[in-house]
C-alpha cells in the first residue's frame, strides 16, 4: 500500500484510541466528582451525576443493541456469540465493546499491505456506529453533566479540582464528538472529499461558541431555581419532541426504538442544532434558532432580576456579556461555513460512499452503514438528482 493510504489509515487508528481514551477519562472524572459528594456529604449532586450517567449509558446501550440486531446477519463475523453480547449491553459495556471492535479492525486493515475492500468498508461501517454512538453520549451525559457542575460551582461560588477537571474533561469530550461527527459526515460523500481543516476549524467553532453559551444559561438557571429547572427541560423537551416527530423521521428499524432516537434528538436540539430531516433545512434552523436564543434571553433576563441569590465571587457580569459576543461570533462563523464551506453533492445512482458504481456485484456486497448515509444526506445539500440511497424496505448494511 502506497505511504499516504497507510498514513490516513494509522491516522484514523489513532483517532479511534484517542476518542476511546477521552470517554474513559471522563467517565472516570464524573465517577471521581460523585464519590467526591459523597464524602462532603453532598449526596443529591453525587445523586444527579450518577443518575446522568446511567441513564446516558441505558439509552447507549440500546442503541448499540438495536443497530446490531438489525445489521446484516453474518456481517459481524468475528463479534461474540448473540447471548454474551446481550450480556456486554446488560452490563453497560456494549459501546466500550463497539470501541474496541473498531479499533482491532483498523490496527488488522493498517497492518494489511493491501486490504480488501470489504475489510476497508467494514472498518468505515464499524467507525461511522461509533461516531454515531459518540455524539449521542455527548449531548446525553457529557453536555449535562457540564451544565450540572457548573451549576453547583455558581451555587457554591468557587470550584474544586475534581470539578475543573470535569469541566475540561466534558469540554474535551464534547469537542472531540463535535468534529468527528463531522468527520465521519464527510466520509459518506459521493466524491469522499478530503476534510479541510479550515472547514473543520470553521465547524467546529461556530457549534462550540453557540453550544457553550446555552450551557452556561443553563447552569445559571439551575443554580438560581434548582427546583424548577426540571420543569423548564422537560417542557422544552416535549415541544422538541413534538417537532421532531412533525418532521417525519425513518432513522431506526423499527418504530419503537425510532422513539428512542426522536427522544434523543429531543435532547439535542435542546443544546444545540441537528438535523434529522432531508431537504432545505434553512427554514428549520431559522425556527429553531430563533426559539433557542429567546429562551436563552429569557433565562439571562431572569438572572438580572435575582442576582443576589448567587455567590458574589463569580463574575457574571463579564462572562454574560462575553457569552453573548459569542453568540454573534458563532452566527457570523456559521453564516461563513454554509456559504463558503459547506459542500454541496450530487447523489449519484453510481456513485454512493466511494466511486464504485451500484451496478457492480462486488460493491453491493460490501457494508454500507445506511444510518449515516441517511444523517450525510439530511446535513450535505444535494445537486438535484435522486439519491440512490438504500430505502426504508431495504436492509441496511449489504444492499
Amino acid at each position: 500500500m502506497p505511504w499516504l493510504p497507510r498514513a490516513a489509515l494509522l491516522w484514523d487508528l489513532v483517532l479511534g484510541f484517542l476518542g476511546t481514551a477521552a470517554f474513559l477519562v471522563d467517565l472516570g472524572a464524573d465517577l471521581w466528582a460523585a464519590g467526591q459528594y459523597v464524602l462532603s456529604g453532598r449526596y443529591l449532586w453525587a445523586a444527579l451525576v450518577l443518575a446522568l450517567l446511567g441513564l446516558a449509558s441505558v439509552a447507549l446501550q440500546l442503541f448499540s443493541w438495536v443497530w446490531l440486531r438489525a445489521d446484516p446477519v453474518g456481517l459481524h463475523a468475528s463479534q461474540p456469540p448473540g447471548r454474551c453480547l446481550a450480556l456486554l449491553h446488560l452490563l453497560q459495556l456494549g459501546y466500550l465493546y463497539r470501541c474496541v471492535q473498531g479499533l482491532q479492525q483498523g490496527l488488522l486493515v493498517w497492518q494489511q499491505e493491501a486490504p480488501s475492500d470489504f475489510d476497508l468498508a467494514y472498518a468505515d461501517f464499524l467507525t461511522l456506529d461509533i461516531s454515531m454512538l459518540r455524539l449521542f453520549e455527548t449531548f446525553l451525559e457529557t453536555t449535562p453533566q457540564l451544565t450540572l457542575v457548573l451549576a453547583i460551582v455558581l451555587q457554591s461560588g468557587g470550584a474544586e479540582s475534581y470539578q475543573w477537571v470535569g469541566i475540561c474533561t466534558s469540554f474535551v469530550g464534547i469537542s472531540w464528538a463535535l468534529l468527528d461527527y463531522h468527520r465521519a459526515l464527510r466520509t459518506c460523500l459521493p466524491s469522499k472529499p478530503p476534510l479541510g481543516p479550515g472547514s473543520s476549524v470553521v465547524y467546529f467553532l461556530w457549534n462550540l461558541l453557540l453550544l457553550w453559551p446555552r450551557v452556561f444559561v443553563v447552569a445559571l438557571f439551575s443554580a438560581l431555581f434548582p427546583h424548577y429547572v426540571a420543569l423548564h427541560f422537560l417542557g422544552l423537551w416535549l415541544v422538541l419532541l413534538f417537532w421532531v416527530w412533525l418532521q417525519g423521521t425513518d432513522f431506526m428499524p423499527d418504530s419503537c426504538s425510532e422513539w428512542l432516537y426522536r427522544a434523543t434528538v429531543a435532547t439535542i436540539l435542546y443544546f444545540s442544532w441537528f438535523n434529522v430531516a432531508e431537504g432545505r433545512t434553512r427554514g428549520r434552523a431559522a425556527i429553531h434558532l430563533v426559539f433557542l436564543l429567546s429562551d436563552s434571553v429569557l433565562m439571562a433576563v431572569t438572572w438580572l432580576t435575582h442576582i443576589a441569590w448567587l455567590p458574589s465571587g463569580i463574575p457574571l457580569q463579564t462572562l454574560l456579556p462575553v457569552g453573548g459576543v459569542c453568540v454573534l461570533l458563532g452566527l457570523a462563523l456559521r453564516l461563513v461555513y454554509y456559504r463558503w464551506l459547506h459542500p454541496s453533492c450530487r447523489w449519484e445512482p453510481d456513485r454512493v460512499d466511494g466511486t464504485r458504481g451500484l451496478g457492480s456485484l462486488e460493491w453491493r456486497q460490501l457494508p454500507q452503514n445506511r444510518r449515516m448515509a441517511q444523517l450525510a444526506q439530511n446535513f450535505f445539500p444535494r445537486v438535484r438528482d435522486e439519491a440512490a440511497w438504500p430505502q426504508k424496505g431495504e436492509v441496511n448494511g449489504v444492499l
